[in-house]
């Protein structure tokens, strides 16, 4: 990835690019939506498909999960400034449905590398 993406909207929109399809079983479907406040993120929809990744801005489907933060808090978590557990311990992120939101997690390329 040339262009780290920096906003909550541009993390979200960078899955396509970072989906990881061998790691997905064959005919898996899945929905998950991102409902992330403040004026960097907005609402979306993720369909994983056909071994493909999509992103739509707007709710739809019917969803596995729903990922909820503002978009700071987000944006910490994904760039590596937030350790995600904390993060989602503190109440900082809210998940339904955390074990599939645990499988989605790993069909992605992180956006950064944690120091050795």
């Amino acid at each position: 990835m040339e262009n780290v993406p920096q906003t909550a909207r541009e993390i979200i929109h960078s899955l396509p690019e970072r989906f990881r399809p061998e790691k997905v079983e064959e005919g898996i479907e899945a929905i998950l939506h991102f409902d992330i406040s403040g004026d960097r993120g907005g609402q979306f929809t993720v369909e994983i498909k056909d071994g493909k990744c999509m992103v739509t801005d707007g709710l739809s489907g019917t969803p596995l999960g729903t990922v909820r933060a503002t978009d700071a808090n987000y944006e910490d978590i994904e760039l590596g400034r937030t350790n995600a557990q904390m993060a989602f311990m503190m109440g900082k992120i809210k998940a339904d449905n955390v074990m599939e939101l645990m499988n989605f997690i790993g069909y992605f390329k992180r956006l950064y590398k944690k120091p050795e």
